[in-house]
């Protein structure tokens, strides 16, 4: 899944988004408020870690335009001020999260799965589609009790394709899920992640279909 950090202290954004990424999720950064508006509205993020102290727009104020346009986005807020009334206001504004800096790097990922999971509308961390189960936390992928060793994009490509099993996920918004926006991606990229699930999750496990035109599916069992 894909993830916004809206962080105008670049040593901080710089170690969020190789946390995140080394995690394996596809993370883009923005500096100040204006443009963090305009990426959101504009890639299908799965979750925004927003700082209040913005140039420009500040972070109240881009989470208020998230909302007033009716983004359900989960937004977790990073802020080194403690008033209580500032905390108030963001959760008011709806915010889902709020992590007072200086935080544990381990806190921060774990609320961030946390928050993943409830944009998803998934309770808990595993997934599962017939034999197939991943557990997000500690990304361990199983077929029927046999283990596959899977690469952080084929697991981006997975994790797209099971919490929509059933139904066909096109091909555009299975790469903006996967790749950040500043990354270079080959035109048959997916292609060649689709290819390497498949190849792995043979004999038995679930059947990944191109739809052509469309995109693909992951079959639901029976």
């Amino acid at each position: 899944m894909r993830i916004l950090i809206v962080e105008d202290d670049a040593a901080l954004a710089r170690g969020l988004v190789g946390s995140l990424k080394l995690a394996g999720y596809a993370v883009d950064h923005e500096s100040n408020g204006e443009e963090a508006v305009r990426s959101e509205q504009a890639e299908p993020y799965g979750l925004v870690i927003l700082d209040l102290g913005l140039p420009g727009l500040s972070g109240f104020e881009v989470l208020s335009r998230i909302r007033r346009r009716g983004s359900t986005v989960p937004v977790m807020i990073l802020t080194a001020r403690e008033a209580v009334a500032d905390r108030v206001k963001g959760l008011d504004l709806g915010a889902d999260d709020y992590l007072l800096k200086p935080f544990e790097p381990a806190e921060f990922e774990a609320r961030v799965r946390a928050l993943m999971r409830r944009g998803q509308g998934l309770p808990t961390p595993e997934l599962v589609c017939g034999g197939l189960r991943y557990d997000r936390s500690t990304a361990r992928v199983s077929v029927n009790g046999r283990l596959l060793d899977l690469r952080k994009r084929e697991l981006a490509v997975l994790e797209g394709l099971i919490t929509r099993a059933g139904k066909v996920v096109p091909k555009d918004r299975l790469s903006g899920e996967v790749f950040g926006f500043d990354e270079p991606v080959a035109p048959n990229a997916i292609e060649l992640y689709i290819a390497r699930l498949r190849k792995k999750l043979e004999p038995d496990g679930p059947q990944i279909r191109t739809i052509r035109g469309l995109g693909y599916l992951m079959e639901l069992p029976g």
